[in-house]
């Protein structure tokens, strides 16, 4: 089979030029979801308590559908990456059909539970008539036509592996503008649409993914050459689904850890009080304007360090290592600095009609402004995460969020809460897992360099 004649920019342009390239249409399509994910509550809030309820109640599912989707997506994108730097063109097609099929069958899982199961999802967490109403309307098409986002997820990770993060940015881009258009007009009923409230913003969810998923498609099989997809190639391989499982499968477990850490977050908040959760749901919205473009950084820093780890050259995977924590850091401490001098003015985005601004800002701007101090501390460690699965080792990433969360976060806070009294010393469970958790990953990225990265400096 004819060889690729160019060595990949991956391999031969020049770091920091290569970062930026790969990384600045990830960190703008990751923007632009930040803000789907504002405007949808906003525009689902204006219904009813119980629509926003709905909706919210549903996190768990879609928290676990994205985990899924993105972590075996992580597991494809590493595979793949690592076996063109190596110049294995069987390995490649192999990574990416099979990668493909791993994804429709997660996709037809929760198709199948979707239309079965969204009823009792809801009756077993309240007995409220509008909740359970609008809930099942809405997990029943998010669930039930989830094909979309798992085809478009593959595809995104097919097209970064090989560099082309523009690519990721138009199947993205593409998703989320649809999304943004169809949510007013079918939730209210806008210019001729029918009205279909909570069922609306499904609709319009789908929609988004399905259209991305498409385009994703058409760009794999159209302009990225690198690739040969074929039907005869989704022949199920055992060595390559154990490869992308190896870091897809904590990738996949580590991001379903968040639901974990926000439930039990919320149980020692409403303790204190339900304004307590409205802070904490309004800095998960907040935060994610900080943190997107980090996680769009480390969507070019995978394959980036993964394919010179397959060309075997470890002084481009040291300088990528480099810039991206630099850059990690200076995102970061802006955002710092947002939060430590403009807490009343994001909060105030947020209060709600009936809703009491005086207790909001009380609670909610020590609030911001303690949690603020994790996010150095996190940009290290998600940079940290994405080298380690870039290199294989998505078993430490995994260990570095258990660790984080559950062992860490969580029991602190509870800790705090009940031998203080006191609700602003909770929040400062956060930096303390942070800056724990940043020092576990330091010591990991030490071992993983000794392991994998310096053994490259002496020639085979």
């Amino acid at each position: 089979m004819a060889q690729p004649t160019n060595e990949n920019k991956m391999g031969v342009m020049p770091e920091n030029k290569l970062l930026l390239n790969m990384a600045l249409p990830m960190i703008m399509s990751m923007l632009v979801q930040a803000c789907y994910n504002i405007v949808d509550s906003f525009f689902v809030s204006k219904l009813s308590e119980d629509a926003l309820n709905a909706v919210s109640l549903a996190f768990p599912v879609q928290n676990l559908m994205i985990a899924v989707a993105v972590g075996t997506g992580v597991g494809i994108n590493a595979l793949l990456s690592r076996s063109l730097g190596q110049k294995d063109q069987k390995r490649v097609n192999s990574t990416a059909m099979n990668g493909l099929m791993l994804e429709m069958v997660s996709g037809l899982v929760f198709t199948i539970l979707g239309l079965t199961c969204a009823r009792m999802f809801y009756t077993v967490q309240t007995d409220i008539p509008g909740i359970i109403r609008y809930g099942t309307d809405y997990l029943t098409i998010i669930a039930g036509c989830s094909m979309g986002i798992f085809v478009s997820v593959a595809s995104e990770r097919l097209v970064q592996a090989t560099g082309r993060t523009v690519y990721a940015m138009v199947i993205q881009g593409t998703g989320s503008v649809i999304n943004l258009i169809l949510d007013p007009l079918l939730i209210f009923g806008l210019f001729g649409f029918p009205r279909l409230e909570v069922a609306g913003a499904a609709v319009a969810t789908v929609a988004g993914q399905i259209v991305g998923g498409m385009v994703g498609l058409f760009l794999c099989l159209t302009r990225n050459p690198e690739i040969q997809m074929s039907l005869k190639g989704m022949r199920p391989d055992r060595e390559t689904i154990q490869g992308i499982y190896s870091v897809g499968l904590p990738s996949i477990i580590m991001q379903s850890i968040g639901s974990v850490m926000v439930f039990g977050m919320n149980q020692i908040l409403i303790a204190f009080t339900s304004t307590a959760t409205a802070v904490f749901g309004i800095y998960f919205k907040l935060q994610s304007f900080i943190f997107m473009p980090i996680f769009g950084l480390t969507n070019g820093v995978v394959p980036i360090v993964a394919y010179n780890y397959g060309a075997r050259k470890p002084e481009r995977i040291i300088k990528t290592i480099k810039l991206s924590m630099a850059y990690a850091i200076g995102i970061m401490t802006v955002g710092l600095a947002l939060f430590q001098l403009f807490p009343d003015v994001f909060l105030g985005l947020f209060s709600a009609e009936g809703e009491d601004p005086a207790a909001l800002l009380s609670i909610g701007v020590p609030a911001l402004r303690t949690i603020s101090y994790c996010f150095v501390a996190a940009g290290f460690g998600i940079v940290g995460s994405s080298v380690f699965q870039a290199l294989g080792h998505g078993g430490l990433s995994l260990a570095v969020s258990v660790v984080r969360q559950l062992v860490f976060l969580l029991p602190s806070a509870f800790l705090l809460a009940r031998t203080t009294g006191s609700l602003d010393a909770v929040w400062w469970s956060f930096p303390f897992a942070e800056i724990f958790s940043m020092i576990l990953s330091a010591l990991f990225l030490y071992k993983v360099y000794q392991k994998e990265i310096a053994p490259l400096k002496n020639p085979m």
